[in-house]
């Protein structure tokens, strides 16, 4: 019912909309500065994954998994409200499966105000993603590549942040060719009983997280207007890109662990550089190129390595991994994550294709093996990423202990076919 209910009111809104053909934007004023703006979108997914030793599902075991889901459902509303003053909302969920169906929660993801000084200067606060560190950080799951985000860069996600958002105040701006975001977040109260030798998120006051991005933009500038509105990852050869960043991220006594009877707590400590190149090859023909390549240095704690696993239904699990598509997604040590794109030539088609390659070559000091995960997609553009079709494979390692070592013991697949609509 409340997904029928924002149905209703983006219909309302577009039946006011005027002098936007099409749009869900309704003017504040007759030159367009000010406005309410309206968007509706939503990913499908089809997919069939081989699950993780020992998988269950309802106690019966799982060796694979067909099923049909919503991975994401969004709808945002934002409002330049004064030339200076702009408002953004976000409201949506993820992962509608088997397991969620009847639980399902829709609600509240961002909602903040920021006041632009200057186009040097923009200071907000409220809920929202804006956070430092990469180029991940601040990037919109709309405009994606590969099937899904690099998860691995949301560090915290739903452990001490809600589906990688808090509660905080940020600057941000442009400076000539340089665009910089600088935040300060509460993260949510959230811990586990310390216990001997294994690292986790401490039961004590959250200190605050600060986090900072900067990019130096060769070419066209990026959109710093939402926390989504840039950060793209691929404008698909319409806009031409090169971008050279840097960031970092950190938190006080964030995690802990008992040594001896005795609690020791650990700071959060990340840093980041990455570069970033989308360029049109052929304008006629529309070919055009994406690549990115970023390297992580991640600090939780001593050997601090967590599983995670997209939109998993599962349970049970023998293996280090867990159950389901769950793998050593974030930890301490080391990440490197390349991506590579390149858009066909159009032709007489009413679409493009888009084939794409992304690896995640990760060094935790957790495992005695590299954690290695390839994806191999292919996106078929029907009016750019408001109507898309994606499908993609995903290879990941399976770790057991073999001798006290954690090691590679095997490899897992996951085939997904994706649909994204999205209405603004």
């Amino acid at each position: 019912m409340k997904v029928i209910r924002l149905l209703f009111i983006l219909t309302l809104l577009s039946s006011f909309s005027h002098a936007q053909s099409n749009k869900l934007k309704l003017n504040l004023d007759d030159t367009g500065k000010t406005y309410v703006k309206a968007s509706l979108r939503m990913q499908l997914w089809a997919r069939y994954f081989d699950t993780n030793p020992g998988t269950t599902i309802n106690n019966e075991i799982a060796n694979n998994v067909f099923d049909v889901s919503l991975r994401r459902v969004r709808m945002g509303i934002s409002a330049q409200l004064t030339p200076k003053l702009y408002a953004y909302s976000l409201f949506g969920g993820n992962n509608l499966n088997s397991k969620t169906e009847k639980d399902f929660q829709f609600g509240m993801l961002d909602l903040y105000a920021e006041y632009e000084f200057a186009k040097e200067f923009s200071l907000g606060f409220g809920e929202s993603g804006w956070e430092g560190l990469n180029r991940w950080n601040v990037r919109s799951s709309a405009t994606l590549m590969s099937l899904d985000a690099p998860l691995f860069s949301l560090l915290t996600v739903n452990k001490n942040d809600d589906v990688a958002r808090s509660l905080g105040i940020w600057a941000k701006g442009q400076v000539h060719k340089f665009d910089y975001i600088l935040s300060l977040k509460n993260p949510s109260q959230f811990g586990v009983t310390a216990t001997e030798g294994k690292v986790d998120y401490a039961i004590n006051k959250p200190r605050k997280r600060i986090s900072g991005y900067v990019k130096y933009e060769f070419l066209d500038n990026e959109s710093n207007k939402s926390a989504y509105s840039g950060g793209a990852g691929t404008y698909m050869g319409t806009k031409n890109i090169l971008n050279l960043g840097a960031g970092f991220m950190n938190q006080p006594k964030m995690t802990s662990q008992l040594v001896n009877g005795v609690e020791k707590y650990y700071n959060f400590k990340n840093w980041a550089v990455d570069v970033f190149y989308d360029a049109p090859l052929n304008k006629e023909k529309g070919t055009a190129i994406t690549t990115y390549l970023g390297y992580n240095h991640n600090d939780f704690g001593p050997n601090y390595v967590r599983n995670v696993g997209a939109n998993d239904i599962t349970s049970g699990g023998t293996s280090f991994n867990g159950s389901g598509n769950d793998f050593p997604m974030m930890g301490t040590g080391n990440t490197t994550f390349f991506q590579l794109g390149y858009v066909l030539a159009r032709g007489k088609k009413s679409y493009q294709l888009q084939p794409n390659i992304a690896i995640q070559y990760s060094d935790f000091d957790a495992l005695d093996d590299k954690m290695i995960v390839y994806d191999l997609g292919v996106n078929c553009f029907f009016k750019g990423h408001d109507n898309k079709l994606t499908l993609s494979y995903q290879n990941r390692p399976v770790f057991q202990n073999i001798n006290n070592q954690l090691k590679v013991d095997e490899r897992k697949g996951m085939a997904v076919l994706q649909y994204q609509i999205t209405i603004n």
